[in-house]
């Protein structure tokens, strides 16, 4: 006999739907790392080059690339992104009415 798999609509935060603390933090810290990594590997760096231009070390840029973000507030990904030569902008609007909730995002160009 087949077990029914019950599937839940996701909120668009996977670590809200999981009930973790912070859910909002946890999601820019992962949209940031992503970007970070996507243009280290983009301009074809090694984890050495980005360690220097980064000013890490090659083990925190591994940690990074991997998504272990624990040791890294959203600040320490702002500069990294401004040292990879992107500006960061912080917008902060009114939800619209159509959402339940206020939500954080990143998002890129």
């Amino acid at each position: 006999m087949a077990q029914e798999i019950s599937v839940q609509p996701s909120s668009g935060n996977v670590f809200a739907d999981l009930g973790l603390v912070n859910a909002d933090e946890l999601i820019v810290k992962a949209e940031l790392a992503r970007k970070i990594s996507e243009i280290i590997t983009q301009q074809q760096m090694t984890q050495f080059e980005a360690a220097e231009l980064l000013e890490i070390d090659e083990p925190t840029v591994s940690a990074l690339i991997k998504g272990k973000l624990s040791d890294f507030s959203t600040v320490h990904l702002f500069r990294f992104l401004n040292a990879l030569g992107r500006d960061v902008e912080i917008i902060v609007k009114a939800k619209p009415k159509s959402h339940p909730q206020a939500q954080t995002r990143v998002f890129s160009t």
